[in-house]
């Protein structure tokens, strides 16, 4: 059994422009200038409320409850008027498919809603390539480990048989709670050196590179 976990946005998919733009309409919907695009994509990895929290710290809980529940109608609004593009990064396909191939198991592990990462894999055709799938919707934010501890018992794998792949150091904490290896990703959302502080045994600069190192 070897099992690999995956980070959605930022790991698998490109999906920052619609979350920057669903972000935008939230803070204007309350009446709030919006962060930087750069500052609410330090966010992303993050569980909704949690994700309000970094993004307006002089908050308090019923204003990021609102603002995260304002952020998933415009995100919604956007996928249906056809506005949202959550492309696999290139060359993230034949990684799957190659450690499929060579007898890895695989499963994510993400900041997304159960319906937001349904219809992101279903679009990319590649739901059928994982046998479990935790969000926020059901676990604690990361760092919290429960999520991939709950995708470690799904696939009925252990710490020392699983590997965390991911873009943010929430990620590398979160594999680092749960006592697995954590491998940080290059084309995401934080710099190589924060992975690498976080825990990170190892950050690819691509795709290939991160296939080969599993595959070692």
């Amino acid at each position: 059994m070897k099992l690999a976990v995956f980070d959605c946005d930022g790991t698998l998919i490109d999906g920052q422009a619609a979350i920057c733009e669903a972000m935008e309409a939230t803070f204007a919907a309350h009446d709030l200038t919006a962060p930087a695009r750069s500052t609410i994509r330090r966010a992303v990895g993050l569980s909704l409320p949690q994700a309000m929290r970094a993004l307006l710290p002089e908050s308090d809980g019923e204003q990021q409850h609102a603002m995260a529940e304002t952020y998933k109608q415009a995100f919604r609004q956007a996928r249906t008027e056809g506005r949202v593009s959550q492309p696999l990064f290139e060359g993230i396909r034949e990684t799957l498919e190659a450690l499929k191939e060579a007898g890895w198991t695989l499963a994510v592990a993400t900041g997304m809603s159960d319906r937001g990462l349904a219809h992101c894999l279903a679009n990319n055709g590649i739901a059928e390539l994982f046998v479990s799938l935790q969000t926020a919707d059901r676990h604690p934010s990361k760092p919290h480990p429960a999520m991939l501890e709950e995708a470690m018992f799904e696939a009925g794998a252990n710490a020392e048989q699983t590997v965390m792949i991911g873009d943010t150091a929430y990620d590398m904490e979160m594999a680092k709670a749960a006592w697995v290896r954590g491998v940080g990703v290059d084309w995401g959302y934080h710099h190589p050196e924060e992975l690498m502080k976080a825990g990170a045994e190892f950050v690819a600069e691509t795709p290939g590179q991160l296939r080969a190192h599993l595959l070692a």
